[in-house]
């Protein structure tokens, strides 16, 4: 494929923001080929951001245009399918990195305006669960967020585990948990890892094209978790098992609470790891930081945000 000459970013939040680091220092951005040049990059805003009076929002807008990012105005829970095509058509690459609380449906609505606008390649949101693999109804219908959108880049991030509502690690309340069965095993990465997996993606497509990529900065088991919470933060660490029956029963209390889907999800077992020898990261000789590392440099940030 010829290298993309436009990028279009749905979701400015950390991982949005992380795509879009990786985007601005891929080699293929900072040296593009001769007699080319670098790739138009955009991110979608809420019309009702790209309008506000806020302070700080102004100065983050200004910021990315200062940078020769575009701004684009469109939400994609709201803004009719024609409009957000439009939008769409001018760009070579859409990726979607917002909609990790979106509503069923949505993800699926953001796919149609992709095909309607006829974007070349569409990065659907698909970070952390093989949907393709995973077993219906194990995740009270989370795995139908997508609709039948699949081909993302999978590989959920390490916050993900010390969030005190997903429950694995408690730092404040010094418990770390084990969904499923100790045993079960996760795979996750940082998001600047992901943001440079999707990077190598959209410059350097290869073999990735029109499937699911896999990345990994690890693969651990829950009993691995525990062992290197212990380690990097001190003794003192009760386990709990929130076993298959657990995880059902507290979800069958409160069917529509995302994060006891995805704790159920989580805890199935299945289509949330792989082996790093399937990883796009592995293939091609990407460091990625593993989890042990990552709590080595984070430890200080973790501890603050458990408070």
């Amino acid at each position: 494929m010829t290298p993309p000459t436009s990028i279009l970013i749905i979701g400015a939040g950390e991982l949005g923001t992380a795509i879009l680091a990786a985007l601005t220092t891929h080699p293929a951005y900072t040296h593009p080929k001769p007699n080319s040049t670098p790739a138009k990059l955009a991110l979608l805003r809420r019309p009702s951001t790209l309008a506000s009076t806020d302070p700080t929002t102004l100065a983050s807008l200004t910021a990315l245009t200062t940078r020769g990012i575009t701004l684009e105005a469109g939400d994609f829970a709201t803004t009719p399918v024609p409009e957000l095509a439009a939008t769409f058509s001018k760009y070579d690459v859409v990726i979607q990195a917002g909609g990790y609380g979106a509503a069923p449906g949505v993800l699926l609505r953001v796919a149609e305006a992709a095909v309607l606008g006829g974007v070349r390649r569409f990065l659907p949101w698909q970070f952390g669960v093989d949907y393709a693999v995973f077993g219906a109804g194990e995740g009270g219908g989370v795995e139908g967020r997508g609709n039948g959108v699949d081909g993302g880049v999978d590989g959920a991030v390490y916050e993900f585990l010390f969030l005190r509502g997903f429950g694995v690690v408690d730092l404040k309340g010094r418990v770390v948990r084990g969904l499923g069965a100790w045993g079960n095993r996760v795979t996750v990465t940082d998001v600047e890892g992901i943001g440079r997996a999707v990077a190598e993606v959209v410059f350097e497509p290869g073999e990735t094209e029109n499937r699911v990529v896999y990345v990994a900065g690890d693969t651990v088991s829950y009993g691995e978790v525990a062992d290197i919470v212990e380690a990097g933060f001190g003794g003192g660490f009760k386990r709990e098992l929130w076993d298959r029956d657990f995880l059902r029963e507290r979800l069958e209390q409160e069917p529509e609470d995302l994060m006891l889907k995805y704790q159920n999800v989580f805890g199935a077992g299945v289509g949330v790891s792989w082996e790093m020898e399937r990883t796009l990261n592995y293939r091609r000789g990407v460091k990625l930081t593993d989890l042990r590392k990552y709590v080595e440099d984070n430890k200080e940030q973790l501890l603050a945000s458990a408070d």
